[in-house]
């Protein structure tokens, strides 16, 4: 071979591997796709955080988020989604839609406070005068990074990087309300090819944990009234009904499978000593990871109540206010989230925010996990064990497949529904970690609208852990209990 041609195979071969290097070197087209998600939220991390420390302000209670609803749907409207409120019965439901044709994905949003937990963005105890309600629960970030992400989404559609349509459900009720059982009920997840949630915590990671099935009541009983002291003999105490009613169920704990949790409140147990209460009424729930155990544990709680009522001579009637199923867990959906939320990475606190987590452990009775926990992200789990709480999302998956994650919105250790809780979603604590989970949702949707073999096993899985069941609601044919909280 001569030197010409020795000169053109060695040219030859360097630009074969120049080109073949440009080919590799080339941005994978979705990763560039999920860096511009990044950056656009985090751009708009302002107006996120004014959204949610304003719901956390209104701090509604479930199916009273008059304010909140509004605000979340007013965020959507301006972004350019088609907006219908009030659906499934309930005034502070909505379902906003923008894009066209398949695939389909929903993101859950949801923004009620909880009674009894007003508190001030503080480290110690300071209630908050004459309001009802307090974001123990973190709802208000819930329902901002839920809208955060669906806007995200929405952005890429509109800038054409894929096709297809993005859901965002604002759903009212969550705690003990059970407001997507209606929307559920009502049909509105037809169609839905997946649907993404999340929820606050004390550390971030994806939902691999079920949630425990419920069935709640109200039981009303009505007696007769008379002067305790001078006619005891002609009053029929619904108060006395109520306690045999209580005092039965808490003897029939010993005689339940050791999953159950079964707790209540007295709502009303009269009004003076020396009057005998011609109305009492109680507020059960039941619970267990089977749904199938829920109902027939509350038909024994069911009977407590009428054998009460015959014992003390009074009336008894129940009203269903809230049944949710267990959480079908799809872990097809959880490895692709959590390599999102790997991505996405933990909350990173400043000096300040360091101190204040600190101090709000100090008011822990126990001992609390260490600060810098909020910055980890903790590993997939493989096992689905069920939870200790429940949740209206069960429903969701039982009618398509769902997938959720957690993020650190309050200091390592921090429980839900406490004082504590609340003070953290009123900061930077709570804010920063809503991003986590704005980013971490919105990543896992543009996996699932670029990687169709995503979401056809995903729904392979659903249908084999669904099997035969079909879907019933375990609260009946009620309409929305709207008035729960009264």
């Amino acid at each position: 071979m001569n030197a010409t041609k020795t000169n053109l195979l060695i040219a030859s071969v360097l630009l074969l591997n120049i080109h073949a290097g440009a080919q590799k070197a080339k941005p994978n087209p979705v990763t560039a796709i999920k860096e511009t998600a990044i950056n656009d939220l985090q751009s708009g991390y302002d107006l996120y955080k004014q959204t949610a420390l304003q719901i956390w302000n209104y701090a509604e209670l479930g199916y009273k988020e008059t304010n909140s609803s509004a605000l979340l749907q007013q965020r959507l409207k301006e972004n350019g989604f088609t907006v219908e409120a009030g659906v499934a019965d309930i005034p502070t439901a909505f379902v906003a839609t923008y894009g066209s044709g398949q695939p389909v994905i929903g993101i859950l949003a949801e923004y009620d406070a909880l009674p009894g937990l007003a508190q001030q963005a503080v480290p110690e105890k300071q209630p908050i005068a004459n309001q009802k309600g307090g974001h123990g629960c973190g709802h208000h970030l819930f329902g901002t990074a839920s809208v955060a992400a669906g806007i995200e989404i929405k952005k890429l559609i509109e800038a054409k990087k894929f096709t297809g349509t993005i859901k965002v459900y604002g759903c009212p009720a969550e705690e003990g309300g059970s407001g997507k059982v209606y929307m559920v009920r009502a049909g509105l997840f037809h169609g839905v090819d997946a649907v993404i949630h999340w929820h606050p915590d004390s550390d971030n990671g994806v939902t691999m944990t079920s949630a425990l099935a419920n069935k709640s009541a109200k039981f009303r009983f009505k007696g007769l009234s008379a002067h305790a002291a001078m006619a005891p003999e002609k009053g029929r105490s619904s108060l006395d009904a109520v306690e045999a009613m209580n005092y039965m169920v808490n003897m029939m704990r010993e005689h339940v499978p050791q999953e159950t949790r079964i707790h209540y409140v007295i709502t009303d147990g009269g009004k003076a000593p020396n009057v005998v209460p011609d109305y009492a009424e109680v507020y059960y729930y039941v619970r267990h990871p089977k749904r199938k155990d829920v109902v027939e544990i509350f038909d024994r709680v069911l009977k407590a109540a009428q054998a009460a009522a015959l014992g003390t001579e009074t009336n008894m009637e129940y009203e269903i206010i809230g049944g949710t199923h267990d959480l079908l867990l799809n872990k097809t959906l959880a490895v692709a989230m959590q390599q999102n939320l790997e991505k996405v990475g933990g909350v990173h606190y400043s000096a300040a925010e360091v101190e204040f987590a600190k101090k709000i452990q100090s008011s822990f009775t126990f001992t609390a996990p260490d600060v810098q926990n909020a910055a980890a992200v903790q590993p997939l789990k493989v096992e689905m064990d069920a939870g200790g709480g429940s949740t209206d999302v069960g429903d969701v998956s039982y009618v398509v497949p769902t997938v959720g994650l957690r993020a650190a919105t309050w200091a390592p250790g921090t429980p839900a529904h406490s004082w504590q809780a609340v003070a953290c979603g009123g900061t930077e604590l709570g804010t920063k970690g809503m991003m986590v989970a704005a980013k971490t949702m919105a990543l896992t949707a543009i996996d699932l609208f670029t990687n169709p073999t995503l979401i056809a096993k995903a729904q392979e899985e659903f249908k084999q852990m669904i099997g035969d069941y079909k879907y019933q609601a375990l609260l009946g044919t009620r309409k929305p209990a709207l008035n729960y909280r009264d």
